[in-house]
C-alpha cells in the first residue's frame, strides 16, 4: 500500500504560506500556497487537487508543489510558474533560424 504523503509546518512556516495565500497578486502562487496548507491541515494531496481547490487539478500537479516546497520552502512555489503561451516562444525562434537560413542563401557566389 502506498504512503500517505504528510507535511508538519513550523508556525513560521505556515504563516509565511498564509501571507502569500491571502496578498500575492499572482493567482498560481495563491493557489499552491492554499494548497500546500490544505495538506499540512491533513488532507491528502489527491483529494486537494481533486476537491479542494476552485479549479480541479491533475493529483501529479498537487504533488509537484508539494515537492517543490518540501525541497525549495515557499521561494519554489512562487518561482517556478508553469503553462502560458509555448507557442510564443516558438514563433521568435522558428523566425530567427528562417532568417539565418535565407541569409545565408542569398550570399552564394
Amino acid at each position: 500500500m502506498a504512503t500517505r504523503r504528510t507535511l508538519a509546518l513550523k508556525t513560521r512556516e505556515q504563516r509565511e504560506l498564509e501571507h502569500y495565500r491571502d496578498h500575492d497578486p499572482r493567482p498560481y502562487v495563491r493557489e499552491r500556497c492554499g494548497a500546500v496548507l490544505k495538506i499540512a491541515d491533513g488532507d491528502t494531496p489527491h483529494a486537494v487537487a481533486t476537491q479542494g481547490l476552485l479549479k480541479p487539478r491533475d493529483p501529479d500537479t498537487v504533488y509537484g508543489w508539494l515537492q517543490l516546497y518540501e525541497s525549495e520552502g515557499v521561494a519554489a512555489l512562487v518561482v517556478h510558474q508553469h503553462g502560458g503561451n509555448r507557442r510564443r516562444s516558438l514563433r521568435g525562434g522558428r523566425r530567427h533560424a528562417r532568417g539565418i537560413v535565407g541569409d545565408a542563401a542569398g550570399r552564394t557566389g
